[in-house]
């Protein structure tokens, strides 16, 4: 069944929030409507959270329940690096799903934005031995700068948090083995700007891989000058 919220009822925070609070409401909540627009949406499910502007372990997430392009800046939850929350609310936060973001958040303190997906090529690509391979130009900018994390459950363990950051290494670009793909930036362009390149690399692998044609790959020296 879908969502049932009436978003029109959440009451405007513009003003009662710092200037710099909601431009990132705004500019996050308009991330949440271009996922939606691109397709990269599992339901209610998944999430791109921010860190609030000025502050070390407070971050902007979906609240739990809506779709993605029902995320307005107002209902933007606020809440610690622990998945609680920060804000009086109606809305529940989906503190399991922020396992992942929360890892990220806490041991890259410049990486403010984190998006998180579970995309048909990103799922796709994800449970390949292979990984993602530099087959186009698109692909090639992320030549040797993905790190990979194996499957270990759903993400609720909080003990599972070390071993993603360690996988993540000094990259921005996570492939989720077996589960999906995460990017994370220093605001939410560049985030955003990685799993859109990301997530087309991915769709044109799979294509590619299932024409049953033999495929060319680049020497390493052509990938990594692309790549830089």
């Amino acid at each position: 069944m879908s969502p049932t919220h009436d978003i029109f009822d959440i009451p405007s925070l513009e003003g009662t929030v710092s200037d710099l609070e909601w431009a990132a409401r705004v500019e996050l909540a308009a991330a949440y409507r271009l996922t939606a627009h691109f397709g990269w949406t599992h339901l209610v499910n998944n999430h791109i959270s921010l860190r609030v502007p000025g502050t070390k372990d407070h971050f902007l997430i979906n609240p739990y329940g809506f779709l993605y392009e029902q995320i307005t800046a107002s209902s933007l939850l606020k809440i610690d690096c622990d998945g609680n929350l920060l804000q009086d609310t109606a809305f529940d936060v989906n503190q399991a799903g922020f396992v992942i973001h929360s890892a990220v958040h806490m041991a890259c303190p410049d990486l403010h934005c984190v998006f998180h997906t579970h995309t048909v090529g990103g799922q796709a690509v994800s449970a390949l031995e292979c990984g993602l391979l530099p087959l186009n130009q698109g692909a090639m900018r992320f030549y040797n700068r993905v790190g990979y994390h194996d499957f270990e459950g759903i993400a609720r363990d909080i003990d599972e948090r070390e071993r993603l950051v360690e996988d993540l290494g000094k990259h921005k670009v996570l492939i989720l083995r077996n589960h999906g793909l995460l990017t994370a930036g220093v605001n939410v362009g560049e985030a955003f700007h990685f799993m859109y390149h990301l997530e087309k690399s991915c769709q044109t692998q799979m294509q590619v891989l299932a024409s049953n044609q033999a495929y060319i790959l680049p020497s390493a020296e052509a990938c990594e000058k692309a790549a830089q």
